[in-house]
């Protein structure tokens, strides 16, 4: 049986909207100035971005979680990048269709977030 490793993503409107026509299969390519596609390890760090982030941007955040191969992700070293859960990965974008192609299942939408709530 082969391994995954749950990864999450704080995203904001329109990304998801490219993850919904996508089937929820795949992540959109990069833009020019976004050079890394940084999923994170947990919930809790996820959430946090989403409503500190991207509602300050959109006046909404989502947190997605989807599975990805283990043998895949093992390539890549998980960074601390403030509190200890502060931790993600960094895929660099012409990796971000192999990634895509070891994404198992669904990616799903797994919180919802406004200007109106609190973390």
């Amino acid at each position: 049986m082969n391994k995954t490793i749950t990864l999450y993503r704080p995203t904001g409107p329109n990304e998801l909207e490219l993850v919904k026509g996508s089937g929820f299969t795949k992540w959109p390519p990069r833009l020019p100035e976004q050079p890394i596609f940084y999923p994170v390890t947990n919930e809790r760090y996820a959430r946090e971005i989403a409503t500190k982030w991207n509602i300050k941007a959109s006046k909404i955040g989502y947190v997605t979680k989807f599975e990805v191969q283990k043998s895949f992700m093992d390539r890549y070293d998980i960074h601390t990048v403030g509190a200890s859960y502060h931790t993600e990965w960094w895929i660099p974008a012409e990796e971000l269709e192999e990634l895509n192609a070891n994404i198992v299942g669904k990616i799903e939408v797994i919180g919802t977030y406004t200007d109106k709530e609190k973390e």
